[in-house]
C-alpha cells in the first residue's frame, strides 16, 4: 500500500496540474472505482461536472481533491491506484477506471489494476481547524502537517498496549506510516517490532517518531518507495528511495549498521524486517 511519501508525491502532482480547472466530463468505466460512492457512477459524474478542483489535500495516507461546490472527491488508492495527467490524446491504459475531462487540456485519468482503489464525493466537516472528508475525520495528524503535536503522539504511542509496530501503523495515533517506513524507523532506533509499545520510554518513543518522520521525508526527496511500475507519480514516473532500505525487503542481506543478515519474520498477515543484531526481540 502507498505510504505518506507516496500519496504526497500524487498530491503535489495533482495540484501542480488539475487545480482551477472547470470539469467538463467525467467517465466511469468500471463500477467498481466508485463502489464507495453509493449513489453510483451517474450521481458520482453529476457532482463533479461543472465544478473545479479548488485545492488537493492530504493527511497521513489519505488523498482528496477539494471541489468548488465545498465537497470532496477521495481518492483510495489501494494497492494499484493511480492518478495520472495525461493528453486526451494519449492512448488509454488497460486499466483505466475513471476519467475526467477538464474544459482544457490535459486530462486526470484514475487507474487502477487490482481494482481495490477507487473515488468518491464525500461532505466535508471541519475537525480542529482543518476541513475533512467525513470518512478522514478520525484519523490523526501525520508528523509533516505544519500543525502535528510530537508531545501528544508519543505520549498516545506510549498508551498503546501492543507491540510497538502494530502502534505505529494505527492511523488514530499517528498516520501516514505504514510497513515500509515502520520497519524503517525501527530499525534506525535499534527497537524490535514486538516491543510492547507501552514499555518505551517517552525518550526512546520521541526518536522513534523522530525516526519515520526523518525517513518519509527522505523518501520523499526522492519520490517515494517505488517497487514495481505501480507506485508512481501523476507523469507515471517511479520513486527509487527502495535503493535506500536498510531493513524493509532486504532478507538475507548484511544490515548495513552491524553486517548480520536481515531477518523477515510474520507480521500481520505481512512480514516484518529487521536485524537480530541490532533489534534483538523482546524476552
Amino acid at each position: 500500500m502507498p505510504e505518506l511519501p507516496e500519496v504526497e508525491v500524487v498530491r503535489r502532482g495533482l495540484e501542480n496540474h488539475v487545480l482551477d480547472r472547470p470539469i467538463a466530463s467525467v467517465d466511469v468505466h468500471h463500477p467498481r472505482a466508485i463502489r464507495r460512492h453509493v449513489p453510483g457512477a451517474a450521481d458520482f459524474a453529476a457532482r463533479l461536472v461543472g465544478t473545479r478542483f479548488v485545492a488537493a489535500r492530504r493527511r497521513g495516507k489519505y488523498l482528496w481533491l477539494e471541489l468548488s461546490s465545498g465537497a470532496a472527491v477521495l481518492a483510495h488508492l489501494g494497492m494499484s491506484g493511480q492518478m495520472l495527467v495525461q493528453p486526451s490524446s494519449a492512448a488509454p491504459e488497460k486499466h483505466l477506471r475513471v476519467r475526467v475531462a477538464f474544459a482544457s487540456e490535459p486530462e486526470l485519468r484514475f487507474v487502477d489494476q487490482r481494482t481495490f482503489g477507487g473515488l468518491s464525493v464525500e461532505d466535508v466537516v471541519v475537525v480542529d481547524g482543518t476541513v475533512l472528508p467525513i470518512p478522514v475525520a478520525h484519523i490523526a495528524r501525520d508528523p509533516m502537517d505544519p500543525q502535528f503535536d510530537l508531545a501528544a503522539a508519543v505520549a498516545a504511542l506510549r498508551a498503546k498496549r501492543s507491540e510497538v509496530k502494530r502502534a505505529l501503523l494505527d492511523q488514530t495515533v499517528v498516520s501516514g506510516i505504514g510497513n515500509i517506513y515502520a520497519d524503517e524507523a525501527l530499525w534506525r532506533t535499534k527497537l524490535h517490532w514486538a516491543r510492547p509499545a507501552d514499555s518505551l520510554s517517552p525518550a526512546k518513543a520521541r526518536a522513534l517518531l523522530t525516526a519515520a518522520t526523518e525517513v518519509m521525508a527522505e523518501a520523499l526527496n526522492v519520490g517515494g518507495t517505488s517497487f514495481d511500475a505501480l507506485y508512481v507519480n501523476v507523469n507515471g514516473q517511479s520513486g527509487y528511495f527502495d535503493r535506500s532500505l536498510a531493513a524493509y525487503g532486504q532478507e538475507g542481506l548484511p544490515c548495513p549498521r552491524c553486517g548480520r543478515p536481515i531477518r523477515r519474520e510474520p507480521f500481520m498477515n505481512r512480514s516484518s524486517f529487521s536485524c537480530p543484531r541490532c533489534q534483538p526481540r523482546p524476552r
